[in-house]
């Protein structure tokens, strides 16, 4: 209790630094050639402008944005830069409109967050907790991220299937949906960054025995809010349904088959919740994984939220487009939020947000 206590009090008194610094930095306190509209300034009041313990803003539209650009110009005295000259001309890009950063960037900087990220991908063994990438190791790292402002991605592919057998504690395995409810749950309790709530990625491997339950757990309003869905889509499941032939579902803990379905019923059933309620998107993963610059670091499983669309456009435009148009416009379905555009869009660079 008395270090709960004297934690918070370093953390007010942080904050009362930060509220001084931020009324004393040499920037205008208002002009009117700031290319902002009345909603512009009441949004950024609501959500982005330094408050006091009143809860009332501390500074001004344009201090924010001078509290950002000294923040993020202060790097370049490593580097033996003119911080101040930085500043001025960050200050400048932003109060012109002519580039912005992502929403952690302005509620962070130069606060006791400290936040500029906004975007994560964390891995998720088949583990409860004493691995550091264990189930819940891995919900409160997350939860430290949101809080401090940034999304997050997960690959629950690793999880052994709902109902498998979990020799140490002679126990049933609760299944990736399970978790990803138990996360949705957790993430609905945090508050971003003290002003939204975070946005989440789940991605799922397409010959995942649970992929049936993972496809339709959106399908009721109100359940898993907190997250965006996406299947992870392989080369060999588009050629079996562009061929019409069977398709295994693979237990991640030792390959077995659980399931052979045909592959178009499972794409069919993809293409059906898609359609009701947009989710779940699609995540391309060999393709994604043919176009990784860094393989020596990392095989690709999953994204995060921010570069959903990116990696949907990118990865149907890469790939070879006669399954798609085929398969696509032959049963005249539409797959994912971006696959309408597949036969005219040309190859766009992937990147991670």
């Amino acid at each position: 209790m008395v270090e709960r206590t004297a934690l918070r009090m370093v953390e007010r008194t942080a904050l009362r630094m930060v509220e001084r610094t931020a009324l004393k930095q040499d920037s205008p306190r208002q002009t009117q050639d700031l290319p902002l509209t009345h909603n512009a300034r009441v949004v950024l009041e609501k959500r982005y402008l330094r408050k006091g313990e009143d809860g009332q803003p501390v500074e001004t539209a344009e201090e924010m944005f001078h509290r950002v650009a000294s923040t993020v110009a202060t790097v370049d005295a490593d580097y033996g830069q003119d911080v101040e000259r930085t500043t001025h001309d960050f200050y400048d890009l932003l109060t012109t409109l002519r580039f912005f950063p992502n929403s952690p960037t302005f509620t962070g900087a130069g606060t006791p967050l400290g936040q500029l990220a906004a975007c994560f991908v964390l891995p998720i063994e088949d583990d409860m907790g004493r691995d550091p990438a264990g189930i819940f190791s891995t919900l409160r790292a997350a939860a430290l991220i949101q809080q401090t402002g940034g999304g997050n991605g997960f690959a629950f592919s690793r999880l052994r299937p709902c109902g498998d057998i979990v020799s140490k504690s002679a126990g049933i395995a609760t299944g990736p949906v399970g978790f990803l409810h138990v996360y949705d749950k957790a993430f609905g309790e945090v508050a971003q960054g003290g002003s939204r709530r975070g946005a989440n990625m789940a991605v799922l491997r397409v010959d995942h025995p649970d992929i049936w339950d993972f496809i339709r757990c959106k399908v009721r309003e109100g359940d898993v809010t907190n997250f965006n869905i996406s299947v992870g889509i392989t080369d060999d499941f588009m050629h079996a349904v562009e061929n019409d032939e069977t398709f295994d579902l693979l237990n991640p803990r030792d390959g077995s088959v659980w399931e052979t379905v045909r592959a178009r019923d499972l794409f069919d059933e993809i293409v059906k919740h898609t359609h009701h309620n947009g989710e779940p998107g699609v995540l391309f993963l060999d393709t994604a994984n043919r176009e990784n610059p860094v393989p020596h670091l990392y095989e690709l499983e999953a994204t995060n939220p921010c570069g959903e669309q990116i990696w949907e456009q990118t990865t149907i435009a890469a790939s070879d487009r006669s399954i798609w148009h085929d398969t696509l416009l032959s049963r005249e379905t539409l797959i994912g939020r971006s696959c309408a555009t597949a036969s005219s869009a040309p190859p766009i660079s992937w990147t991670m947000s």
